[in-house]
């Protein structure tokens, strides 16, 4: 388990920072800035767990904030490390069934969603963006890295269940918000 007493180290003073097998890499690396944005992606999550509140629906967010975690170490572990923590097909497919389970109680989609609704709702859609960037992040820290496959399953995953979510959460709270194309744009 992690064990930190000491917040400052000061070994990131000049710009890098350390990885889990003790390399050390520019902190606005490839790697670093995927990292930082899932951490974002994670943080956003958090948000929207509070929305939710501390019943069962905030409860499966907390289940993928723990994934999220898993999934920074993994991207701060070089491959070749035994026994290092990493995303792994069981927590792609825990995602899969979510959506599957929520998505059987809505109706299909005959347009575009506006990002809103009730207040949960809104912070879904929003951490469900802010996963869709950090998913770019990690496609660009693919290239030329050998990184766990099921790193890129698991975020792309991450939004569509964020996706799904958001509209589960508004359905009791008047539904989705429809995008009406060159829609009626009166003053306000």
């Amino acid at each position: 388990m992690v064990k930190l007493n000491r917040i400052y180290t000061r070994t990131g003073d000049a710009g890098t920072t350390g990885l889990v097998d003790g390399s050390r890499v520019a902190k606005d690396a490839a790697v670093m800035q995927a990292i930082g944005d899932v951490d974002e992606a994670n943080s956003a999550i958090g948000v929207a767990a509070v929305a939710l509140g501390a019943g069962a629906e905030g409860a499966l967010l907390r289940r993928v904030q723990n994934d999220l975690f898993d999934f920074g170490a993994d991207l701060a572990t070089p491959p070749g490390i035994a026994g290092a923590l990493r995303i792994v097909p069981g927590q792609v497919t825990a995602l899969e069934e979510a959506i599957d389970r929520m998505n059987a109680d809505l109706s299909p989609l005959t347009s575009f969603i506006l990002p809103g609704g009730t207040a949960a709702g809104a912070a879904l859609h929003l951490a469900r963006a802010i996963v869709r960037r950090a998913e770019r992040a990690v496609v660009t820290a693919s290239y030329g890295a050998d990184l766990n496959h099921n790193l890129l399953s698991y975020i792309n995953r991450l939004s569509d269940f964020l996706f799904v979510y958001a509209r589960w959460v508004n359905q009791s709270g008047g539904g989705d918000v429809l995008w009406v194309p060159g829609g009626d744009h009166q003053p306000a």
